[in-house]
C-alpha cells in the first residue's frame, strides 16, 4: 500500500511502527492460512516472537510498500515466517529492500482460545533447510524463556529530572484495547502492540536528543502472554544505553484485565527498540550521552554496552563474509 502522511513522522520518514505492523499483518495471513489448510479445527495464528529486525533504509510519503511472506519452517506447534518489505518510487519506479523479519506464530483454537493446535508439516527442499530451521526453533525458545524470566522490572515517575538522564526522557502511554484492535478470537494483534510500542520508543528517543530520529532496529520481541479486549494496557520506555550515534530503549507492555476476569497486572511483551538521530538533510547525528544515576542503571548500561558490540561484530562479520563471497 502506498505510505501517506499519517504513517509518517513530522520530517516524512514513516514509521517504524507502521512497518512493523504490516509486517506482522503479512505474517498473520500466511500463517493462519497454513494452519487451516488440512481438515481440522479452525484456528486462528497468534504472534509469539518477532526476531531482531533492521531498517535497512527509511521510506518515506508516497511511497508504496511491498510486503511478502514465506513459511520457513514449523514445529508440531509453530510457525517461523519470513517476511520481506521493499520500497518503490512510483514516480522513478526505483526500488529497495528496507526490511527483512523473523516471527513466530502459533495456531489457537476458534473454539477454545487456550488451545493451542497442532501446525500442518511444510515440505522442504533440503534436509539441511529443516535441520537450519529446528536450531532456529530451539534458539528462540530458549531466549524467550530467559527473557520473561527477568521481567519484574517497572517504571516510576521522576520529580524534576536532569536532562540526559534516564527520567527525563521515560516515557508511559494507556491505552484501552477496543474491538478494532483485535483479532477473531478477542485479543490483541501483534502488529497494533508494536505499533504503539515503537510510538513510545520514539517518544523516549526523541525527548532525549531533541532531534528528528527514525527506529534503526528492534531487539527480539517477545509476547508472553495474550492481552484480551477490554484490558488497559501501559506501554513504558526508557533508554538503557547510547553510543556516539545510536540510543536503546527498553520498551514492555503490562495488562490490566479487569472487566471478566480480574487479576492482577501481568508483563504481556518486551522488547528493545534502537533509534538513531537525524538532521534536517537526514544525515546521522551525534547522539548525547546518557546519565546513568543509580546501579541498576549503570547495569543496564552496561548490558545494552554488551548487546550494542555483539551486533556491532555480527554486522562486520557478514560484511567480511560478503566481501569474499
Amino acid at each position: 500500500r502506498i505510505m501517506r502522511p499519517d504513517d509518517a513522522n513530522i520530517a516524512g520518514n514513516v514509521h517504524g511502527g507502521t512497518i512493523l505492523k504490516m509486517i506482522e499483518e503479512a505474517g498473520a495471513i500466511i500463517s493462519t492460512r497454513h494452519c487451516n489448510s488440512q481438515a481440522g479445527e479452525p484456528s486462528v495464528a497468534a504472534l509469539a516472537r518477532v526476531e531482531r529486525t533492521d531498517f535497512l533504509s527509511p521510506m518515506c510519503i508516497g511511497e508504496v510498500a511491498n510486503v511478502s511472506a514465506e513459511i520457513t519452517y514449523t514445529s508440531r506447534h509453530s510457525v517461523e515466517v519470513q517476511v520481506n518489505v521493499m520500497s518503490e518510487n512510483i514516480l522513478t519506479g526505483a526500488k529497495k529492500l528496507t526490511n527483512k523479519a523473523t516471527l513466530w506464530y502459533v495456531p489457537l483454537s476458534l473454539k477454545n482460545v487456550n488451545k493451542v493446535l497442532e501446525v500442518p508439516p511444510i515440505q522442504y527442499t533440503r534436509k539441511e533447510q529443516e535441520d537450519e530451521g529446528k536450531k532456529r526453533y530451539e534458539e528462540q525458545k530458549l531466549d524467550r524463556l530467559e527473557t520473561k524470566q527477568r521481567n519484574g522490572d517497572v517504571i516510576f515517575p521522576v520529580i524534576n529530572p536532569e536532562p540526559h538522564t534516564v527520567g527525563y526522557s521515560q516515557s508511559s502511554l494507556i491505552h484501552l484495547v477496543g474491538p478494532s484492535d483485535c483479532t477473531l478470537l478477542g485479543f490483541v494483534h501483534g502488529g497494533v502492540t508494536m505499533k504503539l510500542m515503537d510510538e513510545v520508543a520514539g517518544i523516549v528517543a526523541a525527548r532525549h536528543c531533541k532531534t528528528n530520529i527514525v527506529t534503526a532496529s528492534v531487539d527480539a520481541i517477545n509476547f508472553h502472554e495474550k492481552i484480551k479486549k477490554g484490558c488497559v494496557i501501559t506501554i513504558s520506555g526508557r533508554m538503557t544505553f547510547t553510543s556516539n550515534k545510536s540510543m536503546e530503549i527498553e520498551v514492555f507492555v503490562d495488562a490490566d484485565p479487569f472487566l471478566d476476569e480480574p487479576r492482577e497486572r501481568y508483563r504481556a511483551v518486551s522488547a528493545f527498540f534502537t533509534y538513531v538521530s537525524l538532521s534536517k538533510e537526514g544525515k546521522p547525528l551525534p547522539v548525547p550521552q546518557l546519565l546513568t544515576e543509580t546501579e541498576d542503571e549503570k547495569r543496564r548500561f552496561e548490558e545494552g554496552k554488551g548487546r550494542y558490540l555483539q551486533t556491532k561484530a555480527k554486522r562486520q562479520a557478514q560484511m567480511q563474509q560478503a566481501a569474499q563471497q
